[in-house]
């Protein structure tokens, strides 16, 4: 059974940065490099949303209007690992961040309903 593991959330200033991990365990190293990856987040009383994405090479990514050129997805298949490296934080991202295992034949819809597997979340909290 594939878990995914979150970690490095917290509170941060606004223009701040914080850089989220997500491990994945109970799959084989090629398997893992063969998942579309992804991460959401939800803000209380909010839907879910796709923050961004990454193809199974690793060179392909996608992200949401509200966070490009801001925030970096990555990752390390070596390390069955994936990341988030957020800059330039605001309020407004403050939400429950997810990762996500994303069905390969809809890595690129950005909607919570293409995901296989999630983690548990790590909380973001953006205040002064």
């Amino acid at each position: 059974q594939v878990q995914l593991v979150e970690s490095g959330g917290g509170s941060v200033q606004p223009g701040g940065s914080l850089r989220l991990s997500c491990k994945a365990s109970g799959c084989t190293y090629t398997e893992y490099s063969s998942y579309c990856l992804g991460w959401f987040r939800q803000a209380p009383g909010k839907e879910r949303e796709g923050v961004a994405i990454i193809l199974s090479g690793g060179r392909d990514t996608g992200y949401a209007d509200s966070v490009k050129g801001r925030f970096t997805i990555s990752r390390d298949n070596a390390e069955n690992t994936l990341y988030l490296q957020m800059s330039s934080l605001m309020p407004e991202d403050t939400a429950m961040y997810y990762c996500a295992q994303i069905y390969a034949s809809r890595c690129l819809e950005f909607v919570a309903g293409s995901v296989e597997r999630w983690g548990q979340g790590t909380q973001v909290t953006v205040s002064s």
